[in-house]
This record gives C-alpha cells, structure tokens and sequence, in this order.
C-alpha cells in the first residue's frame, strides 16, 4: 500500500522539501502517542515504535499491554493515529526586528493515520526480542533479552500484545520560523541558545540546521 504523505496546515514554508526528512523525523523520534477510538470517546497511550520502510509501505512496529481500554479499544476499531512529537519552544516576538507583533511556538510534529494489526504471541515474543536487543547490547549488558530466564519472560509475554500498524497516510508541520527573515531567524536562535530549557536548546540547534540547508540550497 502506498503511503499518502500530506501536510496539516496548507503552509509551504512549515512543510518538508522531500519525503526522507519525514521519515527521519519519525526514525529519530520514536516514542509516540497511539490513538484509538472505543466507540464512545477517544483512547491514548504512550509507546516506542520502530519504523519500517518495505518499497512504498511504511509500517509502525510495537507493543502494548493487554485487556487495557486501549487495547480493548484497537480490538474494536483497528483505525488508529501515531502522533511523533519532537523538541519545541516558545518564541517570543520580543527578540523581532519588529517586536509589537504575536509571538508563537515552534515544533515539529508527524501525524500517521493507519489499521492497526495485533499479534499472536510468537510475533510478540520477537518484537519484544528486537527492541531489547535495539536498546541492551546482546554481548555486554546484563539486562540483554539472551540474559534473561525463558520463564520469566513466558510469563510477562502473556500481558503484552505486539502490534502493526500499516500507515497509509501522513501529515506533518515542521514549524522552525522559516517564515521569517534571516535577521530574525539569527536572533531567535540566540535567544533560544541562552535559555536553561533543553528543548529550546534544541530548537535552536534544529533552526540552525534549518538555515544552513537553505542557504546551501540557495547557492
């Protein structure tokens, strides 16, 4: 199936150049938020991911835990969205070449709608297997999956449901103050550089990053 990338908000300048940069903002970011519907309201929890790219396909691999309202909740509806959130700040107009104007938030965000699939236990058991393996090396730590007693983890394998999701369309705002002039750009990210929150230094450094491709781009 091929997966529709679109945008949330029409604004070219908030929009991505090509589909790699989406894709790489979902691979880097990889804890997400999961939404599902119940029927009767909205149903959320919070999971890492592995993103998986096969030709035009692009699918969410995971795990939840079992007889939750979630997971009741993609039993009965399998149409879920994946929110990928990444750094964000408040942008403050006072550091504007003309500051008497609104100030507003950067971020960047991936939304992927999609049908969720859930797992039979052998599936569960080599997700759980990958995403150790992802974050304990197999050969060095003592928490590796290979360290671990097979019936303690047969046992913790019966409250865990593995999960797919197909995604088969995606929107997404890059929002880093392209809109802007250089001049403010430049002090946004000084300002930002100044500041003790870590997600600010963050954005500053995404902005920053921003501005040098552009201006490669430009050449």
């Amino acid at each position: 199936m091929t997966t529709d990338l679109n945008i949330m908000y029409k604004l070219p300048h908030f929009t991505a150049k090509n589909q790699d940069e989406i894709l790489e903002f979902m691979h880097q970011n990889t804890f997400i938020t999961l939404i599902g519907f119940d029927g009767e309201y909205p149903v959320a929890t919070q999971v890492p991911v592995k993103t998986v790219i096969d030709g035009d396909s692009i699918k969410l691999i995971g795990h939840i835990m079992t007889k939750t309202d979630h997971c009741k909740a993609f039993e009965q509806n399998p149409k879920v969205m994946a929110i990928f959130t990444g750094a964000h700040a408040y942008i403050s107009a006072s550091v504007y070449e003309t500051p008497a104007v609104a100030s507003t938030w950067n971020y960047k965000t991936v939304q992927a709608k999609g049908t969720i699939r859930l797992m039979d236990p052998e599936e569960t058991y080599q997700v759980i297997k990958e995403l150790t393996n992802k974050y304990e090396n197999p050969e060095t730590s003592p928490a590796a999956f290979n360290k671990m007693d097979k019936a303690y983890i047969q046992k913790h394998l019966k409250a865990i449901t593995g999960f797919e999701v197909s995604v088969n369309h995606i929107d997404h705002v890059f929002k880093m103050s392209q809109n802007h002039s250089v001049k403010n750009q430049e002090s946004i990210v000084s300002n930002l550089e100044k500041s003790e929150d870590v997600l600010a230094q963050e954005v500053a450094k995404e902005m920053s990053k921003s501005m040098k491709d552009s201006s490669l781009r430009s050449e």
